[in-house]
C-alpha cells in the first residue's frame, strides 16, 4: 500500500531525513519511533506533501505521489491527524467534521455518519460547541473523528497520546484497533509513548538522527537495539 524508497529531505544546510524507506501493508499498522528531534514529523509532512523531498520516492497504491500536492494525497485516501491536532478552534464540533470531507468528490455526500459517533460517542453531544472550547483529550478525538470521515484507505497520527489524559488513551488505543481489526485500512502510527505502540504495532521503524536505525515485526520491538534508541 504505501512504499517510501531512500527518501533524503533537508531544512537549510541541515540533513534531516538521511535515506529513509519504509513499507506498510494494508490492513496493518506501522509503528514509527524515535527521541523528539530525529526526524519523525519531518517524515510523516513529506508523506503527506506538506515538505518537498530531496530525493527518493513515495509510492500508494501503486502510484507514484512524490511530486503530488497535499489534497491530491488526501483525494487519493490518506489522512493525517497531525501532532498537537490543530483543530479550528472556532468553528463547531460539526464544522471541524464536516472539514475532513473536504478531500472528497463534489458529488460525495456531506453528511456524518454514525460510526464516526460510536467510535467517540462524546462528540455528538458537542456538535454545536466550538473546538476551541473542548478539552485536549476531547479535541484529539475530534482530530481523529474529522480524519475518519474521509474514509482514507491510510491515516497517518504524529503523537496522538501527546499531553492527553490516561482514559482518553485507552479510547484513542480502541479505535486504533477497531481499525487494524476491520482490515481494509493502513495505519501509521508515531508514538514517543512505547507501551501504547508496542501495544498496536505490527511492524516498527525506529529513527535516529534522520535515519532508519531499526526495524522489524511486533516480536522483536522489546529488543536491547531498539531500547536503545529510545531511552534518554
Amino acid at each position: 500500500m504505501l512504499n517510501v524508497q531512500a527518501i533524503d529531505q533537508y531544512y537549510g544546510g541541515s540533513h534531516t531525513l538521511r535515506g529513509v524507506s519504509l513499507s506498510l501493508k494494508r490492513g496493518k499498522c506501522l509503528a514509527l519511533l524515535g527521541r523528539n528531534g530525529v526526524g519523525k514529523t519531518t517524515l510523516l509532512k513529506c508523506l503527506m506533501g506538506v515538505l518537498p523531498v530531496a530525493s527518493g520516492s513515495i509510492h500508494f497504491n501503486g502510484q507514484d505521489i512524490t511530486r503530488l500536492s497535499p489534497h491530491q494525497r488526501a483525494a487519493r485516501g490518506i489522512a493525517y491527524v497531525p501532532q498537537g491536532r490543530d483543530i479550528f478552534a472556532r468553528l463547531t464540533v460539526e464544522e471541524n467534521i464536516v472539514m475532513g470531507m473536504a478531500a472528497k468528490p463534489a458529488s460525495a455526500a456531506r453528511r456524518i455518519k454514525g460510526e464516526i459517533f460510536e467510535l467517540f460517542p462524546v462528540l455528538k453531544s458537542m456538535l454545536a460547541r466550538r473546538g476551541g472550547d473542548l478539552s485536549g483529550g476531547q479535541q484529539q478525538q475530534l482530530a481523529i473523528a474529522r480524519a475518519l470521515v474521509a474514509e482514507p484507505s491510510l491515516i497517518i497520527f504524529d503523537e496522538p497520546t501527546e499531553g492527553i489524559q490516561p482514559s482518553i488513551i485507552k479510547d484513542i488505543g480502541k479505535v486504533i484497533s477497531l481499525l487494524r481489526a476491520r482490515g481494509d485500512i493502513g495505519i501509521l502510527l508515531c508514538e514517543q509513548y512505547f507501551d501504547f505502540a508496542r501495544e498496536q504495532a505490527d511492524e516498527f521503524v525506529v529513527l535516529s538522527r534522520g535515519e532508519v536505525v531499526a526495524a522489524g515485526d511486533r516480536s522483536q520491538i522489546d529488543g536491547d537495539d531498539v531500547r536503545r534508541h529510545l531511552s534518554v
